[in-house]
C-alpha cells in the first residue's frame, strides 16, 4: 500500500467490490478505470486496491503492471506494452516472439491458458487505443486502468477521483510529516494553519504531498510560516509543485477547449452555468455544453447537475493556472478582458430581468425571460455567488459603469434573502466605484442600499451616517424621489438607536415629498415606517392610523407583499393597544400575503406575532403551536437566531 495513503475509504468501497474475480458481471471482461485530474491519487488508490486483494488472495495467478506514461511527450504504445507484460509473464530473449502479432497471440494465449485469476494494472493512460488490444479474452482476470481522462469508450465500471475533502486533507498533512518523523506533532498543534494550508493546496493530494516534503525540510519552522508564504506566491499552481501537470494537460488540449479553459478562469466565480460559459465563450450554449463535457472528460472541469441545468466547477488550482496563462501573453490578456465585458453584460441583463420580477406590480410591463418570482430567485439563488463577486470588478474602472449598476439590480434580492454580508460587500465595492468615477447618483444609491444592509446586521449608528451621506448626495443633484427614499431609510435607523421623534420627522419628510411626486407607492412605504416611529414615541393611536393608511395605499397599488407587511404591522399595534381579536385577523391577513410569494421570514414574523396575541388572550396550546410554526418558517429563512427564539417559546409553553 502506498506510504501515507489516507482519505480513500468512499472511493475504496467503490472501486474494490469490482476487482472480486468471484462477483458476478454482465461483462465478457470486468474492467474498472479510475479517471481523475492529474496528480488526484488514481495510481495511489489503485495500488491499495490491488494490494488488498493480493492479500485477500483474490489473484493467485499473479498481478502484472504498466506505466503508460500516458501525458508525457513519448506515451508507451501497446505494442510496446505487450513486450513487458511477456516479460512480466516469464517470456523473454528467445522465448519473445519476432513478430508484433505473434506476441499479441502468445500473449493472449498464456492469459487463456492461466485459469488462475490475474489482475491487469494499466495505469496512466491517456488513450483507449493503448488498453484495448491487452484487455483478455476471459472473463476470470480483471483489469485496473487509471487515466486523467474519462475513458468511456471501454466497457468499463467508471470511477471518477475529486480532491480530498478538508478532514482528510489534514491528515494526509499529518500523516506524511510523522512518516518521516514520528514526533512531528505541526499538524495537530496548528489545526487552522493546516486547514488554511489545504485549502490553498485546493485539498489535491499531490499538492499536498509536495507541500508536506516542504514542510519535512524545514522541520523547525511552523506550518503558518508556509501559510504565508504560498499567500503571497505569484503562481501557486508552481510553489505547490503543480504546475508542470496542469501545463502538461493544457498542452493537449484542442485549441477550442483550451480557450474556454482559460476563459472560464477568469469567470467571476469558481462555478458557472452553462449560459455564463457560453457569454465568456461568445459561443452557442449548445457549442459550449459540447466542449465543457469534453473538458470534464479530462477532469479539467466538474459537472453538478442542478435539475434542467448543468454547472460547472474549475478546481481552485486549475483556475490559477488558467489566469497565469491569460496574464502571460497579450493577446490573450486582450481576449479575456472582451470576456469578462461579456459575462458583465450577461449578468446585468438577466439581473435587470430577475430584478424587475421581483418589484413587479399590476400594471408594469412583463420582465424577460422570468415568468413568475419563483423563477426570478432561482436563476439569483444558482447565480449568487458570480454575481456578487462580479460587482468586486467595479474596482476596475473598465468595467465600473455596468458593475455599479450589477449592484443595483441585486439589491432587493440580497435583502429578501437576508444575505446581508454580501449585500453589504456589493454595496461597499459600488460605492467606491461611483465616487472614483464622480458618478454621485450612484454613489448615493451605493450609500443607501449600504446603510439598510448595515441597519439589519446591527450598524445602526454606521447606517445612519451611510443615509445622511445618501441623502446629502441625492440633495446636491436635485434628485427629490430619490432624497425621499433616503429619508425614509434614515428615519429606520434613527428609531434602531432610540431616536424616535427624529425618525418622525425624517419619515414625515419622505411621505410628504413622495406625496408631492404622486409615488402612491413610496409614500405607502413612508407611512408604514412612519406608524413604526409612531408607536416607539408612544403615540399608539397616530401610529394605527399610519398603518391602516400604509394598508389602504399598498392594496390600491396592488403591491400584496408590502400590503402583508402593513397588515402585520397593523396587527402588532392592535395588539399593543388591548385589542388582540383585531389584531389575530390582522396576522391572518399578512399571511396570507406572505405565503403567497414565499416570503418566509415575513412569515415566520408574523406566526410570532401571532402566538404572542394568542398568548396575550390566554391560549397557551395555540401560541405554542404557532411559535413552533415561526421556528420552522425562520429555518427556511436563514434566520437560525430568530428561529432560536421561536423554538424556545415554544419550549416555554411545553
Amino acid at each position: 500500500m502506498p506510504a501515507g495513503f489516507t482519505g480513500r475509504d468512499e472511493d475504496l468501497a467503490r472501486l474494490y467490490p469490482v476487482l472480486d474475480p468471484a462477483a458476478e458481471s454482465d461483462l465478457p471482461v470486468v474492467i474498472c478505470a479510475v479517471s481523475g485530474l492529474g496528480g488526484i491519487g488514481k495510481t495511489s488508490l489503485a495500488l491499495c486496491a490491488a494490494h488488498r486483494a493480493v492479500r485477500d488472495g483474490w489473484f493467485p495467478g499473479g498481478t502484472l503492471f504498466v506505466d503508460f506514461r500516458g501525458y508525457d511527450e513519448d506515451p508507451v504504445t501497446a505494442d510496446q506494452a505487450v513486450v513487458a507484460l511477456l516479460d512480466g509473464m516469464g517470456v523473454r530473449g528467445a522465448d519473445l516472439p519476432q513478430t508484433v502479432a505473434g506476441q499479441y497471440g502468445l500473449y493472449r494465449r498464456l492469459l487463456a491458458e492461466e485459469r488462475r485469476s490475474m489482475l491487469l494494472l494499466l495505469d496512466n493512460a491517456s488513450d483507449p487505443a493503448q488498453v484495448i488490444p491487452l484487455i483478455p479474452g476471459t472473463d476470470h482476470h480483471r483489469v485496473l486502468v487509471t487515466s486523467r481522462d474519462r475513458l468511456t469508450e471501454l466497457d468499463a465500471q467508471l470511477i471518477d477521483l475529486d480532491v480530498l475533502n478538508a478532514e482528510d486533507a489534514a491528515d494526509l498533512v499529518d500523516r506524511s510529516l510523522r512518516l518521516s518523523d514520528r514526533s512531528d506533532d505541526r499538524a495537530t498543534r496548528e489545526p487552522e494553519a493546516v486547514s488554511e494550508l489545504a485549502t490553498l493546496c485546493g485539498h489535491h493530494p499531490l499538492a499536498l504531498r509536495i507541500i508536506a516534503g516542504m514542510l519535512r525540510k524545514r522541520r523547525h519552522r511552523s506550518v503558518a510560516s508556509l501559510v504565508d508564504e504560498l499567500r503571497g506566491a505569484e503562481d501557486r499552481t508552481a510553489a505547490v509543485g503543480l504546475r508542470p501537470v496542469f501545463e502538461a494537460a493544457y498542452r493537449q488540449l484542442p485549441s477550442e477547449q483550451a480557450r474556454l479553459l482559460r476563459l472560464l478562469a477568469l469567470a467571476p466565480a469558481a462555478e458557472v452555468g452553462s449560459e455564463m460559459a457560453a457569454a465568456l465563450a461568445d459561443l452557442s450554449v449548445d457549442r459550449t455544453f459540447a466542449l465543457l463535457e469534453e473538458l470534464a472528460a479530462a477532469h479539467l472541469v466538474t459537472p453538478a447537475p442542478t435539475g434542467a441545468d448543468v454547472r460547472w466547477r474549475l478546481h481552485d488550482l486549475v483556475r490559477v493556472f488558467g489566469v497565469g496563462v491569460v496574464k502571460g501573453d497579450a493577446r490573450l490578456w486582450e481576449e479575456g478582458e472582451a470576456a469578462r465585458e461579456r459575462a458583465l453584460e450577461f449578468y446585468l441583463r438577466w439581473a435587470e430581468a430577475a430584478d424587475d420580477r421581483l418589484q413587479w406590480l399590476p400594471g408594469m410591463p412583463k420582465p424577460e425571460r422570468f415568468a413568475d418570482r419563483t423563477t426570478a430567485l432561482a436563476w439569483l439563488d444558482s447565480e449568487r455567488a458570480g454575481l456578487a463577486a462580479a460587482v468586486q470588478w467595479a474596482r476596475e474602472e473598465r468595467y465600473a459603469n455596468t458593475a455599479v449598476r450589477l449592484s443595483q439590480c441585486l439589491s432587493e434580492y440580497l435583502n429578501w434573502r437576508r444575505s446581508f454580508d454580501d449585500w453589504i460587500t456589493v454595496c461597499g465595492a459600488a460605492q467606491e466605484a461611483a465616487h472614483r468615477a464622480g458618478n454621485q447618483v450612484n454613489e448615493a444609491i451605493a450609500w443607501n442600499d449600504l446603510g439598510i444592509a448595515l441597519r439589519e446586521t446591527g450598524r445602526a449608528e454606521e447606517a445612519i451616517d451611510a443615509h445622511t451621506r445618501a441623502r446629502d448626495l441625492f440633495q446636491t443633484v436635485g434628485d427629490r424621489p430619490r432624497e425621499a427614499v433616503a429619508w425614509n431609510h434614515l428615519g429606520g435607523a434613527l428609531r434602531e438607536t432610540g431616536r424616535a421623534e427624529e425618525a418622525i420627522d425624517a419619515h414625515t419628510r419622505a411621505r410628504d415629498l413622495h406625496e408631492a411626486e404622486g409615488d402612491r407607492h413610496r409614500e405607502a412605504t413612508a407611512w408604514n415606517n412612519l406608524g413604526f416611529a409612531l408607536w416607539e414615541a408612544g403615540r399608539t393611536g397616530e401610529a394605527i392610523d399610519a398603518r391602516a393608511r400604509a394598508r389602504d395605499l399598498y392594496q390600491a397599488v396592488g403591491d400584496r407583499r408590502r400590503e402583508a407587511i402593513a397588515w402585520n404591522n397593523l396587527g402588532a399595534t392592535l395588539c399593543d393597544t388591548g385589542r388582540v381579536e383585531e389584531a389575530v385577523e390582522a396576522y391572518k391577513k399578512a399571511l396570507e400575503g406572505y405565503r403567497e410569494f414565499g416570503d418566509w421570514y415575513g412569515t415566520g414574523n408574523t406566526l410570532s406575532n401571532l402566538a404572542l396575541a394568542h398568548q396575550d388572550a390566554a391560549r397557551p396550546t395555540e401560541a405554542r403551536a404557532h411559535y413552533l410554526q415561526s421556528a420552522a418558517a425562520y429555518t427556511r429563512a436563514n434566520a437560525p437566531t430568530e428561529a432560536a427564539t421561536a423554538q424556545s417559546a415554544a419550549d416555554a409553553l411545553t
